[in-house]
């Protein structure tokens, strides 16, 4: 790892880019996007007939033929990117493992509204990371962002994220899953530079797979479904569509910013929370909504051209 004076060369990163950066707006796009699908993951879980963990692996098994043929029909064919890489991958892939089993455990027994806002802590994790690695302060506009989806944030957790005994257990594991998660997007980010996104989620996807198995195996779940609608949609939703989406933006856009879409998730499941199971939602929870929209909104529009690449004589 190289460093300068004043701080981290982002050099040292490749694919890294900075809260200076721009951003691109087909990435931007895909972030939203891939968010989007993410958050019907919750609702795809508590539909399964089968354990967490066990709901965890068909998710990224039953994704693999689907972005084995999305790879080949983007020219990205899988690939072993040399062992520093996978090493790298396989390291994501373990805290991606660890996040299901405690997330989908945790969608059981608490709230959508909960488990998806306890587990996209990783929301400030990751946004902590990037300004950490720019060695820099948030620009007045960021600043501002940042403060309106913590805002949103705590709205949210007033309102649908009910805080109570009742679902502290839940509540708890989603905790846990957030921060795995975090370390899932930072060991992502670290490779994104070197190894194209869809090869990168072949191998996390693979490598996961072959870790939750096991687990649900050793603790006695349910693994083979009896109906699979609800673990195929999981599947293409979460898996393909929002993970696809996530890690393809992650090589262009800053982590700040990654770190503030990811909150668009618990604002989206509340909401299928309050159609689907009567979990009701309050005036609180929209403003918490409009808060996170506006705080993507600020940072989107306000943020920096490229700064100019210098010429060498």
């Amino acid at each position: 790892m190289q460093l300068r004076r004043g701080g981290l060369d982002a050099s040292a990163f490749p694919g890294t880019r900075t809260i200076a950066s721009s951003i691109p707006p087909r990435a931007f796009a895909a972030l939203l996007l891939g968010n989007l699908a993410l958050a019907f993951g919750p609702w795809m879980v508590r539909l399964s007939d089968v354990g967490p963990a066990a709901a965890g692996f068909w998710r990224l098994a039953l994704a693999l033929p689907f972005l084995l043929v999305l790879a080949r029909a983007m020219r990205q064919p899988a690939h072993w990117p040399g062992r520093s890489a996978a090493a790298v991958i396989a390291v994501a892939a373990f805290f991606f493992a660890a996040d299901l089993a405690a997330w989908h455990a945790g969608i059981h027994l608490t709230k959508l509204g909960n488990a998806t806002l306890f587990g996209n802590v990783a929301s400030f994790a990751f946004a902590g990371w990037g300004l950490w690695l720019a060695r820099a302060l948030p620009t007045r506009m960021q600043g501002a962002a940042l403060l309106l989806a913590a805002l949103g944030s705590a709205l949210l957790m007033a309102g649908s994220a009910e805080l109570s005994a009742r679902y502290l257990h839940g509540d708890l594991l989603a905790l846990l899953a957030g921060l795995l998660y975090a370390g899932y997007l930072i060991s992502i980010e670290r490779v994104r530079g070197s190894v194209q996104p869809l090869p990168v989620l072949i191998l996390a996807s693979a490598f996961g797979a072959a870790m939750l198995l096991p687990f649900a195996l050793a603790t006695g779940e349910t693994v083979w479904p009896t109906q699979w609608s609800a673990l195929l949609l999981l599947a293409l939703g979460s898996q393909v569509v929002g993970q696809g989406c996530l890690v393809y933006a992650l090589g262009q856009v800053p982590p700040l910013v990654v770190g503030l879409a990811l909150l668009t998730q618990p604002a989206v499941s509340a909401l299928i929370g309050w159609l689907a199971y009567d979990e009701a939602m309050t005036s609180l929870d929209f403003l918490g909504a409009l808060a996170i929209g506006a705080a993507l909104v600020l940072v989107r529009l306000h943020a920096p051209p490229p700064e100019p690449k210098s010429q060498e004589p």
